[in-house]
């Protein structure tokens, strides 16, 4: 096992305890305001969104989803995460915070969709072609166009992923900022 592959594999196992270990640290660091709050809902809440959305489409391990959020981006999952993380860090109101996440971002998630990539370019053999018309990560505009049917989205697998959970923990964040900001004065 090569040094990339292996960092892959850890990157994978830490993402999730690594983003409870962050959220402490970025509670300690934050320093928010009303309007920086309010300001990141723009980030947050299309991000929360997206999350919803495409967790309605995916059906992990078991097809390759080209539908739906996917005809615009090969990882919108990843995407809302990363605009729910980064309009905290503007909630946060510290270049610290942000700095990190991209750190973070950088070290974790890339190596992850990496190693998600490799398996689904082993087990999907259309991945390849679907690789060469979807980005990665930033949205093309317009869907690519597929031979796949027309999938819609599904309530019963947003609620098989418990993506409410990321809505769940954006209120709870905004709470917490809320309750700093309001108790606890630097």
């Amino acid at each position: 096992m090569s040094e990339r592959t292996k960092w892959q594999k850890i990157a994978r196992r830490i993402r999730v305890p690594l983003g409870f270990v962050f959220a402490v640290v970025f509670l300690w660091l934050a320093r928010p305001t009303w309007q920086t709050m309010l300001v990141s809902l723009v980030l947050v809440a299309p991000g929360v969104w997206l999350r919803g959305y495409a967790a309605g489409y995916v059906r992990k391990n078991a097809e390759l989803t080209r539908t739906g959020p996917y005809a615009h981006t090969r990882n919108p999952l990843y995407l809302g995460s990363m605009m729910i993380a980064f309009g905290f860090a503007l909630a946060a109101w510290s270049w610290i915070i942000l700095l990190a996440l991209a750190i973070l971002f950088a070290a974790i998630y890339l190596p992850t969709i990496r190693s998600e990539e490799a398996f689904l370019r082993e087990h999907f053999a259309g991945f390849d072609e679907y690789a060469s018309k979807v980005p990665r990560l930033l949205p093309r505009l317009t869907a690519a166009k597929t031979t796949d049917e027309a999938g819609s989205f599904s309530r019963k697998l947003y609620l098989h992923h418990r993506e409410y959970n990321a809505c769940m923990g954006a209120i709870a964040i905004y709470a917490a900022l809320a309750a700093r900001l309001l108790f606890l004065k630097w």
